[in-house]
């Protein structure tokens, strides 16, 4: 339940004005950073009896599926609120910055999970999340682009050696784009002869936005969209931010000329810092993801060859702002990861 603080100080910094509501964006950036330089990471893992009962206790999965309304509640709340202010206001930015948290972490974090899974429901669970920060398009470039060259120079969302978040951002946000538009077109060209197609969920996804930013423009007015897109952006450069420390410098290599070798948890950053694992469903196991990518979050496992971030997720992110004060801290890392 520890991520469903983010929700409670949302709904507080929805109820108050001023400085007060940014406390969303104090908890994830100040308060989990500071308190993980002094707790412990946990390295450990469940053992065989306890994965088998975890993975079959339907809370874990009513805990995924409970963040779809509360996205949208949350949603509709912001878009009631957002209107009645002007970007001249410190609540029209901590309120966006607030919502932008909850489209980062209770809507992309949880429709990466949700993406991952097999039921067909589930699936267009994850697809209405992202679609709260006009990012569908994420599903398919994220199962079917970034995991199959993740480690790789063809991955998009793999961060180069030397390469600043700045950089990455844009590189990432534009290629990834028109990577999906190329994954779901060459599907849609072997599976029904054409790209043009109802059937194309590039297309779908496309009027599917037009329609909602439409709808808010028209029920919430243009200032209610200022802010939705202040909100959708927040949670684009934090999953972006997230991409970035998961794979930085980490490379896969050739096994003859147009293979890879397998993806396997060396090839993905590791945080075991617990409040991370807590507050983003356990993402920062990020290792283990990708090496069993079906493998539901509540037990994904430490490796003893995962490669160690030395904090958690908060606040390598914050560190990553800093390019200078990144480099020096992860390139030394980085070589002896692949010397």
């Amino acid at each position: 339940m520890a991520a469903y603080l983010l929700p409670l100080s949302v709904w507080l910094s929805f109820s108050w004005e001023g400085w007060m509501t940014f406390l969303p964006i104090i908890e994830a950036f100040i308060a989990i950073p500071i308190l993980e330089l002094f707790l412990r990471a946990d390295a450990s893992n469940l053992s065989k009896t306890e994965q088998d009962m975890m993975k079959d206790d339907p809370v874990y999965d009513w805990l995924l599926y409970l963040s779809l309304p509360l996205q949208y509640f949350f949603l509709f709340h912001f878009l009631n609120l957002i209107g009645t202010v002007g970007p001249g206001q410190i609540e029209f930015w901590g309120w966006s910055a607030s919502m932008g948290l909850m489209c980062g972490i209770l809507g992309i974090n949880i429709a990466h999970e949700l993406g991952h899974r097999r039921k067909s429901l589930e699936k267009l669970m994850a697809k209405m999340l992202l679609m709260t920060s006009l990012y569908p398009h994420f599903y398919i470039e994220h199962n079917y682009g970034h995991h199959k060259n993740v480690g790789t120079d063809e991955d998009p969302a793999s961060a180069r050696y030397n390469e600043s978040l700045y950089r990455f951002w844009f590189r990432s946000i534009y290629y990834s784009y028109k990577s999906a538009w190329n994954i779901e077109n060459t599907r849609c060209r072997k599976k029904y002869g054409r790209a043009f197609t109802w059937r194309n969920e590039m297309i779908v996804f496309t009027l599917i936005e037009l329609v909602l930013l439409a709808s808010i423009t028209w029920i919430w007015g243009p200032l209610a969209l200022a802010g939705f897109m202040v909100a959708a952006l927040g949670g684009i450069f934090l999953l972006e931010t997230v991409n970035y420390i998961e794979h930085y410098g980490l490379r896969r290599s050739k096994v003859s000329e147009s293979r890879y070798e397998k993806t396997q948890p060396q090839h993905s950053w590791n945080s075991n810092h617990v409040v991370g694992r807590l507050m983003l469903f356990e993402l920062s196991r990020h290792s283990d993801h990708h090496a069993f990518p079906h493998r539901k979050y509540q037990v994904l496992e430490n490796h003893e060859e995962n490669p160690q971030l030395p904090t958690g997720y908060p606040g390598m992110m914050l560190m990553a702002t800093i390019p200078p004060l990144w480099f020096r801290l992860m390139n030394p890392k980085v070589d002896r990861q692949v010397s």
